[in-house]
């Protein structure tokens, strides 16, 4: 049995062993991706651009959500050790960064919100950052474009995702409201999972904590709603989110109303 054993081993052995390896490691990627897209589309869309150098602004954003090995990684880089005081930019200390490199920039359907009369934007978790360049053409001058009135729709699973830009959103809102057009954007948005708190944390964010709502959005009476205030007009939708989200409003936007306005729908995936 020794020497069969033996004999086993020296032809058999390694190549088993190296098998055994190679299956181990298969299956351990395996687990790792599958847990990873279990916790929802917004952790594949780590980065994008939130808004492009305008008229009046000569920089844009990049937001990263830190979620793995590569993110903290990337984040280490930039942020100073979380042993030194948090109140020192990091851009003040003398430090080698990396060579960032951006393509671009790139065309999105969602321009197309400027160029309706009313527009429906619709984001699902980190599927608001496509939004954000818009928002931020209109908080420079909205004058220029056709768009008159805007339902903006946020739809987040924890509190503190609305905090991405809360502050553009509060900027946003005093704006209208200074310049007697409080309607020109109607804001909501939905917290779709609670832990018991449930208002944005900040004196100024008040406006927003108004139109915070629990659960998820009553789309059918959304819309039927939208077509009620802006009878016979073109309604443009746009949406960056779940398939779940952007199904149900292609399928509604497609649905005849009593008020003869029309929902033209659009998308943009996570991909």
């Amino acid at each position: 049995m020794a020497v069969s054993w033996r004999s086993w081993l020296a032809n058999e052995g390694v190549k088993h062993l190296c098998l055994l390896i190679w299956l181990s490691l298969n299956v351990l990627l395996f687990w790792k991706t599958f847990l990873l897209y279990n916790q929802g589309p917004e952790y594949h869309y780590l980065h994008q651009m939130l808004g492009c150098p305008t008229e009046t602004k000569a920089t844009f954003g990049v937001h990263l959500k830190i979620v793995g090995d590569w993110t903290e990684r990337f984040r280490d880089l930039l942020l100073p050790p979380s042993s030194q005081d948090s109140e020192i930019l990091p851009f003040i200390q003398s430090r080698n960064y990396p060579k960032l490199y951006i393509d671009g920039p790139f065309g999105s359907p969602f321009e197309d919100s400027l160029n309706y009369e009313v527009s429906l934007c619709v984001a699902g978790g980190i599927g608001v950052t496509p939004f954000a360049s818009i928002l931020n053409t209109l908080l420079d001058d909205w004058k220029p474009y056709r768009l008159r009135r805007l339902y903006f729709i946020w739809v987040c699973r924890d509190i503190q995702s609305f905090r991405w830009f809360a502050d553009l959103l509060c900027v946003l809102y005093n704006k209208f409201w200074k310049e007697n057009r409080p309607d020109y954007v109607n804001i909501q948005l939905y917290l779709s999972q609670t832990d018991g708190l449930q208002k944005i944390i900040g004196e100024k964010y008040q406006a927003l904590n108004s139109r915070l709502f629990i659960g998820r959005p009553r789309w059918k009476l959304l819309f039927n709603e939208i077509a009620k205030y802006n009878r016979g007009k073109t309604v443009g939708v746009f949406c960056c989110g779940p398939n779940s989200i952007s199904k149900t409003l292609h399928k509604l936007s497609n649905q005849n109303n009593s008020y003869g306005t029309r929902f033209e729908y659009n998308k943009e995936s996570f991909s």
